[in-house]
């Protein structure tokens, strides 16, 4: 069985590494079009489930990742210069570069051909008996067959940029700030030893009339630097690629078109907010690679069941994910609550955590929000 896999991201990388590994007879490729060790952003996220899965199926690489990663219980909510702890989260970060690195060392022993700074062609698309899209939202995969897969977008109104700064986070911390033009949120955290991940974000009318679109990049990094000075306590904000953008919600219709099958950012996208791109990525390539091991060979009747199996935790994770992008995008009336009431319905914004749950899982935040609310009545 010859398998191409376009995209050497974590989900075209960890799939294929399963699968070489399961049928080790199997011809597997990645086709990789950046160069080996480019890549955007700078951290990404996993939560203790995640990494749960994946020792599921290699302990191994799970192990390794863990070990290479930052690691967090709490997550903080500062509002008016007051932080709120909120207890019961447990999760990880880790370099994009590094968790690659991994991904690409775990699908290397398995004997996956990896081919880096290659494009796909079309050409290259209509031999092999499967054809794996884990190219992300610009999918050549699904730009191939994009009739077949359907595609939906919607860019959301709020603005964000991604920059990384010299500075370790105690944990994963979301900043409100009010300023002249309006309001601003500043997601950061670590993901290694002494660096960190830094994401502001701004509703519409903030990004107008704070001049945001007429800026250098430069420009934009200084802004941001004094908006948030205490937070970076001095340091330069870093780029890569780091560019003011509006996200894209996206959707396919059909997972799968004949023998060919999308995975992660190609199939749907996960708001930033969430902190589960990376997760979805991955659990899609288990799900699938469990698909063929339980029907070898049989890839119409393996596609099929992916998509049966995979598709209701999926639709789960994405409607909690709109349910996190709606609250961000209404920031401006969120900005009214108080720092406890703020913490309280951020925790609650993706409608898969009420109260009960909460306290279940946050006690600690519980006890003080309800402190709160007698002393606020």
């Amino acid at each position: 069985m010859r398998v191409l896999v376009v995209g050497g991201g974590p989900a075209g990388l960890y799939f294929a590494g399963l699968f070489k590994r399961s049928f080790p007879d199997a011809g597997v490729t990645v086709l990789e079009r950046r160069p080996r060790g480019a890549t955007y952003g700078f951290g990404v996220v996993l939560s203790d489930a995640a990494l749960a899965l994946l020792g599921e199926a290699d302990p191994d690489s799970r192990d390794r990742i863990a070990e290479a990663a930052e690691t967090w219980r709490d997550l903080a909510i500062v509002h008016r210069g007051e932080r709120v702890a909120i207890d019961g989260n447990g999760f990880s970060g880790i370099a994009r570069t590094r968790l690659l690195e991994i991904l690409e060392e775990f699908a290397g022993s398995a004997g996956v051909d990896l081919r880096h700074g290659t494009a796909a062609t079309p050409d290259a698309l209509d031999g092999p008996d499967l054809v794996v899209g884990a190219d992300g939202a610009g999918s050549a995969v699904r730009a191939a067959r994009a009739g077949e897969f359907g595609r939906e977008v919607q860019r959301l109104d709020n603005r964000y940029v991604w920059y990384g700064v010299a500075r370790p986070f105690d944990t994963l911390t979301l900043t409100f700030r009010a300023a002249a033009e309006g309001h601003f949120v500043a997601h950061h955290y670590r993901y290694a030893p002494g660096t960190g991940t830094f994401i502001v974000e701004c509703d519409a009318a903030t990004y107008r009339r704070a001049g945001f679109a007429r800026m250098t990049d430069a420009e934009s990094r200084a802004r941001c630097e004094r908006l948030f000075a205490p937070e970076l306590d001095g340091r330069p904000l870093v780029s890569n690629a780091s560019k003011w953008r509006r996200f894209p919600v996206a959707r396919v219709r059909c997972w799968s078109a004949g023998n060919a099958v999308l995975l992660g950012d190609a199939r749907a996208s996960v708001h930033f907010s969430i902190g589960s791109g990376t997760r979805m990525a991955l659990e899609d390539a288990v799900a699938l690679w469990r698909a063929f091991r339980a029907r070898p060979g049989d890839v119409p009747a393996a596609l099929a069941a992916f998509e049966a199996a995979r598709r209701p935790a999926s639709d789960r994770l994405l409607a909690a994910a709109a349910g996190s992008y709606r609250w961000y995008e209404d920031l401006a009336g969120r900005m009214a609550l108080d720092p406890m009431a703020l913490a309280r319905d951020y925790m609650t914004r993706g409608g898969r955590i009420d109260d009960a749950r909460l306290r279940a899982i946050a006690p600690r935040f519980m006890r003080r929000y309800d402190a709160s609310r007698g002393a606020a009545a």
